[in-house]
This record gives structure tokens, sequence and C-alpha cells, in this order.
């Protein structure tokens, strides 16, 4: 396992796949790196690849907030990433041989971070997260357990741009996480 600054440069000069050909900025994931709870998305759009950090275009600015309604901050509660580290052209879903390329990172990442709850963010993330049989619409919300670590995927916040009324099941996921949090975790109690 690389310690955080050797796995950011190892990202950084990734050649693995084609993403990086055409990438502003390697998007690593931030906020806090021993968070008790783990976001992860799918890849980065436009706006994080011109900016390098995960989460801060309308998606994000959405995510956060919900999450701030909910006394959840990046800097003191959670980490978040993605799946792909670099932007697929057009934010594209990332296709199989990509999101196997940067798989290894994110294991690093969920191992040095050591989190009780990840949070798949959309169906790419679910289907390499928790289950590639899982459909977003019909599993998410629910929790699973593996390896000493729940595990529950809701809606990409992009989605609810597209579809407004996921926005209430959103919220009600975001309200479950929130609950589970304070069942695991003492700090917010």
């Amino acid at each position: 396992m690389l310690k955080w600054r050797e796995l950011y440069e190892e990202c950084y000069d990734c050649d693995k796949c084609n993403l990086a050909k055409k990438r502003n900025n390697m998007v690593f994931g931030e906020g806090n790196s021993k968070a008790n709870l783990m976001f992860i998305g799918e890849a980065p759009g436009a706006d994080e690849d011109k900016l390098g950090r995960p989460f801060v275009g309308r998606a994000g600015q959405l995510l956060e907030k919900g999450l701030t309604a909910l006394n959840l901050n990046r800097e003191k509660h959670y980490y978040i990433c993605n799946i792909c580290k670099c932007r697929p052209e057009n934010n594209r879903v990332p296709t199989e041989q990509e999101a196997e390329a940067c798989l290894p990172y994110l294991r690093n990442q969920v191992a040095l971070v050591k989190p009780k709850i990840i949070v798949c963010l959309g169906a790419t993330a679910m289907k390499y997260i928790i289950d590639k049989d899982w459909k977003i619409t019909r599993d998410r919300g629910k929790w699973v357990e593996k390896k000493g670590i729940y595990l529950m995927a809701t809606f990409h916040p992009a989605a609810l741009f597209r579809d407004e009324s996921k926005k209430v099941l959103f919220w009600s996921d975001l309200k479950g996480i929130k609950k589970k949090y304070e069942e695991l975790c003492e700090e917010i109690k």
C-alpha cells in the first residue's frame, strides 16, 4: 500500500488508459483523510477537470448543499473521490478498462482513509464497489456490510438535474447516511 504522497504521484503520472492523454488535471480526492464517511463517484466532470478537485461543479454543489444541511462538511466529516481520476470526454460513462485501471488507486485510498461508511454516488460507483448486478433505481438506499464497512448507493447528484422526482429519494438517502453515521461514529453525537 502506498502512502498519500506516493499514491498521488502515481495517479498523477498514470498512463494506464487513454483518459490521461486528454485531461487537464488528475482529480485525486479531498476531504478528511481519516474520515469515517467516504463518498465515491464515477469520474470528474468538466469543472472538476478544470480545477483538479472532485465534486465542485453543479452536481457537487448540490451534494454539498444537502450534506451541509445535515451538518456534514468535507474538511471534517468525509472524504470524496471518484472511481476514475481523469475525465472521460463529454462526461461519458468510463469504460470497464478505464475503471479497472483506476480501481487499484481507489482501493489504496479506501485503505488509507479506513472509512466505516462508503456511499456510492450513482450506478457506476455502485457497480464497482457494491455489486455489478444491483440497479440504482431498485437498490439505492439499501445498506450492505462488506469487510466491516457499511456500503450504500444513492443517485449521483447530476441525475437530479435530469429528473427532479429523484430529489426526494436522494434527500431521504442523505438522511439515512447521517443516521448511520451517528450510529457508528462518536464524533458527532
